[in-house]
């Protein structure tokens, strides 16, 4: 199993190649240990995605892992920018936000961006 490694503004992969299922909930899970550990998971998460292929689906992955630690989820009900979460974060006072995203990567990549609490990227040491 490939370790995932979030890079500046989280992690990226080919869809259907490292970017599946698995790995995005094994990234989820990820997220949802950090939130337990440092943050107060009782503001809950904000969970968004964008249009690519999925990413509907993928952020429903992530919102049933983050919810099975008991964790309250914001999830989306239609395509959001990812300056639209990060304001959903900060208004909501979450604990973090979700990206699916890949941003300016083509059309056959997907992502995972984590948001912090003040609604920014996460630190490198996240």
């Amino acid at each position: 199993m490939q370790p995932i490694k979030f890079g500046t503004d989280g992690w990226r992969g080919i869809i259907a190649e490292d970017y599946t299922f698995s790995n995005v909930r094994r990234a989820a899970s990820a997220i949802t240990n950090y939130v337990l550990k440092h943050e107060d998971s009782r503001r809950g998460v904000a969970v968004g995605y964008d249009t690519r292929f999925g990413s509907r689906m993928f952020a429903q992955a992530v919102a049933e892992v983050l919810a099975a630690a008991g964790i309250d989820v914001r999830l989306s009900n239609d395509y959001t920018p990812t300056p639209a979460l990060s304001f959903g974060v900060r208004h909501f006072g979450a604990a973090g936000g979700v990206m699916i995203t890949s941003s300016h990567n083509p059309f056959n990549w997907n992502g995972v961006k984590y948001k912090a609490s003040y609604g920014g990227s996460g630190r490198p040491a996240i």
